[in-house]
């Protein structure tokens, strides 16, 4: 997500640290960069035109002229005016409330409302410790209700069955009963989805949100419809209030326009984005760490938590004793790695945290997490001798690899070249000084061995 505004503004920003002192002149110059990125984002035109305007106060002002390090602070105001942009600071869900706390979920069709509810369904067991009942409202697609009930059984919560022919008010309000007798913490109801804003959908839709008074109201909207998914959050605001929006699919959305424009649009609250397919892929939505990703300052806060949520610890102390022993990094431990990466949301998501990598022209492009599995399956089809041993792995073995796993040979050749990369860098980080050395050459681009 904001890799082309994170270029753009970097290219800008990189100018600007060069210069002695700030002029208007040259402030004006580089806000009209600042103001073409912005619109190339897909962000609106009105919230770039604010934006544009708060940093030029600003910046003109005596806070810059008089700074010792004018472009450091120039800097510093973009990063707080893009905090302001999307809210001072993260915003979590307002469920003190007596139990059952309700969550009615709105969004257009294809938006991915039925996997953000499995989503915030496992965010809410895992991460609260709350016990959750979902049910699905959807009557006019009966394939949304197995849906989500294959869904609340992948992600361990309970659900509470519905037919198409009940009406969605009777779905919410047995559901709401049933939560209520069982004690669960949490009901998040999911609701019908359209092609577009109509009448009878939003008549539906406060029908429910009448019907059973939620805690939170959240609109699901996909990011990759920039500016657009603004304006639609801004008309279902007009008609359901609103408590606050859920981003989806911003893994694919390289421009960033609608988290940069909803909230100014709207008024509500960006309170998670959906940063991927699986369950686990959600993130609760924090404005500062988001701008300094933008500024590409890295967001290291949020890596840390990853890390302490999915990396199996007991694996990575066995592995980083190993490496202090000097014993040999083999496929196994590569193997190991890979799915570590994986769990942690693949490679793409790391680099997009880490601050100071600067990845080579093209590069991005480059980073496919599905070539992980694809690694992944071509160890699995080796024996255990071959894990520990590569060397001996022949053009024979290399054709029985290919086949087990179903690549091609130079597949298998080009993990064997990778390994042999990943094992130097390994041998590397195991001598003194050695991490030290390894990041600072990651500010001039990814060290070898990384699975593009």
């Amino acid at each position: 997500m904001f890799d082309n505004l994170t270029e753009r503004l970097g290219q800008t920003l990189k100018r600007l640290r060069g210069q002695a002192r700030l002029t208007e002149d040259n402030i004006k110059d580089t806000l009209r960069e600042v103001r073409v990125a912005l619109l190339e984002a897909d962000v609106a035109l009105p919230v770039v035109r604010d934006f544009v305007a708060k940093v030029r106060e600003r910046a003109i002002g005596q806070e810059v002229l008089r700074s010792l390090t004018p472009g450091q602070v120039f800097i510093k105001i973009v990063h707080e005016e893009l905090m302001a942009v999307m809210g001072e600071a993260a915003e979590g869900l307002k469920l003190d409330v007596r139990p059952p706390a309700v969550i009615l979920m709105a969004g257009l069709q294809g938006s991915g409302k039925t996997t953000t509810v499995a989503k915030l369904a496992r965010w809410l067991k895992e991460r609260q410790k709350k016990s959750v009942l979902v049910t699905s409202a959807d009557v006019y697609r009966p394939a949304a209700i197995q849906q989500l009930e294959t869904l609340a059984q992948e992600v361990e919560v309970d659900f509470y069955p519905s037919e198409a022919s009940q009406d969605p008010v009777v779905i919410a309000q047995g559901a709401f009963q049933q939560a209520r007798t069982r004690l669960f913490d949490v009901l998040i109801i999911d609701t019908a989805g359209r092609l577009h804003v109509d009448d009878q959908m939003m008549a539906e839709i406060k029908r429910l949100h009448g019907a059973v008074e939620p805690a939170e109201t959240l609109f699901v909207v996909d990011s990759m419809t920039g500016q657009d998914a603004a304006n639609t959050a801004r008309a279902f605001n007009d008609s359901l209030a609103l408590t606050g929006v859920i981003l989806t699919k911003v893994d694919g959305d390289a421009r960033g326009g609608a988290a940069l424009s909803i909230r100014q649009i709207t008024g509500k609250p960006i309170k998670f984005l959906g940063v991927g397919e699986k369950t686990a892929a959600l993130e609760l939505f924090h404005p500062d760490r988001l701008a300094s990703r933008i500024l590409g300052m890295g967001d290291v806060l949020s890596l840390v938590e990853e890390v302490e949520e999915k990396l199996d610890k007991d694996k990575a102390e066995k592995f980083a004793k190993k490496l202090k022993k000097g014993k040999g990094f083999d496929l196994e431990d590569f193997r190991q790695q890979l799915q570590q990466m994986s769990k942690m949301g693949g490679v793409s998501n790391l680099l997009d945290k880490l601050p100071g990598v600067n990845l080579p022209a093209g590069a991005a492009e480059q980073v496919n997490d599905r070539d992980l599995a694809r690694l992944e399956a071509i160890i699995n089809s080796m024996t255990p001798k071959e894990r520990q041993r590569p060397e001996i792995i022949k053009s024979s073995r290399k054709r029985r690899i290919a086949a087990g796993s179903g690549t091609q040979v130079q597949e298998v050749n080009r993990l064997l070249k990778q390994f042999t990369q990943m094992q130097k860098m390994m041998k590397q980080m195991s001598r003194k000084g050695g991490m030290a050395k390894l990041m600072r050459g990651m500010k001039g681009g990814m060290p070898p061995g990384m699975p593009f």
